[in-house]
């Protein structure tokens, strides 16, 4: 099996001043993701070569079929891995505002407006007890957007469900700045969002 590496950051540890500062991304990419990646490595080097030789996607998508045995480590790290490199790529330098182009129409189709779409992300990922992330998702059986939580560091695309935008609220993600005011955290990363990602991951699953 090929093993997975650790994805290079698109930007400087620290582009996203002030909203996410330096030594947060630092310590997030080298220390937390890399940590992810090696051990979906070792978990699936006890997994058959039928699981082994899957994209991560598609593992997790049926996860169900990975080996009692391995399922926990590889759902647990495979989602880490996956999720970081969504939201690495989530975010940019000068990001935020509002979307445009079809996922803007898709946003005010499922919450209304965008407006109340951010406030339904922000209250209901505030309150995410634990660790988790917020998730803006596709869904492809009723072919709209939602909003997902989901614990730790499991992926929607567990759930059959497509991640496009994700807010990290694990507090490595940001207690280094925000110590335990999530919330301030939530508000200043929208400044950061990268509106072009998200639009060019739905353009690609609707």
């Amino acid at each position: 099996m090929g093993k997975y590496t650790l994805p290079e950051m698109p930007y400087a540890y620290d582009a996203l001043e002030p909203h996410i500062d330096a030594r947060t991304m630092e310590i997030h990419h080298t220390k937390h993701h890399q940590t992810y990646t090696d051990k979906l490595n070792a978990a699936l080097e006890n997994c058959p070569s039928e699981i082994q030789n899957k994209d991560i996607l598609d593992i997790l998508s049926e996860i169900s079929k990975v080996p009692e045995a391995q399922r926990g480590a590889v759902n647990f790290n495979g989602g880490g891995f996956d999720n970081h490199r969504l939201f690495w790529n989530n975010m940019k330098p000068n990001g935020g505002g509002e979307p445009g182009g079809a996922i803007a129409d898709a946003i005010s189709a499922s919450f209304g407006n965008f407006a109340a779409f951010k406030e339904k992300f922000s209250s209901t990922t505030a309150v995410i007890q634990g660790s988790g992330w917020g998730w803006l998702v596709y869904n492809p059986t009723s072919k709209k957007v939602e909003y997902k939580s989901m614990p730790n560091q499991d992926s929607p695309r567990t759930l059959g469900l497509i991640p496009l935008l994700g807010c990290d609220v694990w507090e490595h993600a940001y207690y280094l700045k925000y110590q335990n005011k999530r919330p301030d955290y939530i508000t200043s990363w929208w400044n950061v969002v990268n509106w072009d990602e998200v639009e060019n991951r739905f353009s690609k699953v609707k």
